[in-house]
Order: structure tokens, then C-alpha cells, then sequence
């Protein structure tokens, strides 16, 4: 009965009220079909953000390009990895991270043919991955760096993570980079290799969301709404699990047994963790990310890490 009225309530609100939506703020967001963005989906789907006083729509942009989106004006806000942020700021495209979405626990990885007993067997090999400045990229660049190699040491070719995937299952070279719901993909299809190292080896895969300064300064209602509707679509979930998962499963053409198969290599993050990650975990990683990204040429300096946030709305200073 509790989740029979929770959704009614919220489906209610945000599917009526035709007269509310002149009111409200517009904001258009750059995502993936990534799994740890499907909460957005949700809020979308499920009318909260509506409820909440916005008129959001969500594109599907490649990590590669989504700060050209941003850019354009196309695009006010985006979902993408810690150290992306970085990249992008480099490049002249400023924005400002507000909260943090997920941490991956086993969802982005490296598959490789059966015969490669370790990463430091890749020496020579080719290993598909998407373009610089994108999360695959970066991880590739991570779990060598542990293994004592680098990028020089491997062939890559760049694909998306889900062709990438594909292209591994059909044959096609040595390793993949990818990650949920594509990683599943070769999950499910043992003949094909096998998965030699995930964020559960490795834990340097985190999502935030973050905007323009510009969206920020002139919508600080609109961005507490944004974080609002984020932290009500994780207890959306808690409360309704299978219906929730059916809604975020449709969006990548999954069913909620699929999706639900995907995320729990996954956690998403809400207020407490939210508090802590920015308490000192987000400022470390990101200064760790910096270097690295220095050292195979992604970025020619170190940022000022602290300009790359406002944390003032999951701190409590924008509330």
C-alpha cells in the first residue's frame, strides 16, 4: 500500500499541474546510457523533477563530445567521471561539480582473450577503448600505471564502450575497456575471454554532476531542485526496487532483471555520502587523477582542484 501511494503521489505530481510548467526552470543534461546515470532517467520518467520545478531533458551524448554540448549551449549540465571534469576545464570548458551520482564497484573493466594470464601480458596486444579524455581511456591509462606500464606499452583502438564490447564477444581484439550495462555483455559470454580486472581491483571509477557557472549563479533554486530530485529518485528506488529498475532497464533496452543484474556492480550516492566524498576523498582523488592525466599528456598543468566544485548544495551551505 506505502508504494502504491508513494508513486501514485509522485506520478500525480508530476504528470498534472499543466498550468506549474511555464514555472518551470528549463535545463537540458548531457548523459550516457551508463548505469550509474539511470537515477536521472528515473527523476525524469517518474515526473520528480517536474514535481520539483524543472523542465528537464536528458541527451544521450558521447563522453568524447559531451563538453562540445556544453560548450554550444546545447547543454547546461552533465553527468560524466571525477577526472573528466578535469580534462574538460583544460580545454576551456568551465563547469563546476554539484554532487556526486556513483562509485563503480566492479562496473567498468578490462576484458582480454583467454591466453592473457595478466594486464602485463598485454604488452604489444591491441586493447579497444574510446578517445582520449574519456573514462575507458583514463582507466586503461590507471590499470597499467599499477602494473607498471603504459599507454605506449599497448595498440589501442578506439571504440565506445558498447562497441567495444561487441566487437570483443565477435572475435575482434585482444582486450576491451568498458563498462556496465556493456560489461555484461562479455559476462555472459565466457567463450569469448574473461574479465581480468574491474574498479573492485582497482577503485578510481566515480561519477558526479555538475554544470555551467552561469546555470549556477542564475538558477541556485533550480540547482538545489537538481540535487533534490537526484537524492528523492535513490529513495524512489529503495522504496519500489522492481518498478524503479523497470523504468531505468527501458531506457537502455534492458528489462528490470537486466538492469537490476547491472547495478548492483554499482553504488549510487546519496546525502551522507554525498558529505563525505566532498569532505576530502573527492580532493585527493582528483589531485591523483590530475597527475596522471598530466603524465600521458591530457592536460599541460595542474588545475586549482577547488575551483572544479560547489559544494554548497550537498554541504548544506545551498539549502
Amino acid at each position: 500500500m506505502k508504494k502504491t501511494v508513494l508513486w501514485a503521489s509522485v506520478l500525480a505530481a508530476g504528470l498534472g499541474m499543466a498550468s506549474a510548467a511555464q514555472a518551470q526552470t528549463k535545463v537540458a543534461i548531457g548523459i550516457s546510457g551508463w548505469t550509474g546515470f539511470a537515477p536521472l532517467t528515473l527523476a525524469k520518467e517518474a515526473g520528480i523533477f517536474a514535481k520539483n520545478g524543472l523542465d528537464v531533458t536528458i541527451q544521450k551524448i558521447p563522453q568524447a563530445s559531451r563538453h562540445l554540448a556544453i560548450a554550444s549551449g546545447a547543454i547546461q549540465c552533465a553527468a560524466t567521471t571525477v577526472e573528466t571534469w578535469i580534462v574538460w576545464d583544460q580545454a576551456g570548458v568551465k563547469t563546476k561539480q554539484l554532487f556526486q551520482l556513483d562509485k563503480s564497484y566492479g562496473a567498468d573493466g578490462m576484458a582480454v582473450r583467454g591466453n592473457i594470464a595478466s594486464i602485463k601480458d598485454l604488452k604489444g596486444k591491441t586493447v579497444a577503448a574510446s578517445a582520449p579524455g574519456t573514462a575507458p581511456y583514463f582507466t586503461l591509462a590507471w590499470f597499467l600505471r599499477e602494473n607498471g606500464m603504459t599507454l605506449k606499452d599497448v595498440n589501442i583502438v578506439n571504440m565506445e564502450p558498447a562497441a567495444a564490447a561487441q566487437a570483443f564477444v565477435a572475435g575482434q581484439n585482444d582486450a576491451a575497456m568498458t563498462y556496465e550495462p556493456f560489461l555484461s555483455a562479455v559476462r555472459n559470454a565466457p567463450q569469448s575471454g574473461k574479465i581480468i580486472a574491474t574498479t573492485l581491483d582497482y577503485p578510481m571509477v566515480m561519477d558526479t554532476f555538475g554544470c555551467t557557472p552561469a546555470f549556477i549563479s542564475g538558477n541556485e533554486a533550480a540547482v538545489r531542485a537538481l540535487v533534490k530530485s537526484y537524492y528523492e529518485a535513490l529513495d524512489m528506488i529503495k522504496a519500489d526496487e522492481a518498478k524503479a529498475y523497470g523504468i531505468m532497464g527501458a531506457d537502455v533496452k534492458q528489462s528490470a532483471e537486466q538492469f537490476g543484474a547491472s547495478a548492483k556492480f554499482l553504488r549510487w550516492q546519496g546525502p551522507a555520502e554525498n558529505r563525505a566524498f566532498f569532505s576530502g576523498p573527492w580532493q585527493e582523488f582528483s589531485g591523483k587523477a590530475a597527475d596522471l592525466l598530466m603524465e600521458i599528456g591530457l592536460i599541460k598543468q595542474k588545475p586549482d582542484i577547488a575551483s572544479l566544485a560547489d559544494t554548497r548544495f550537498v554541504m548544506g551551505g545551498g539549502s
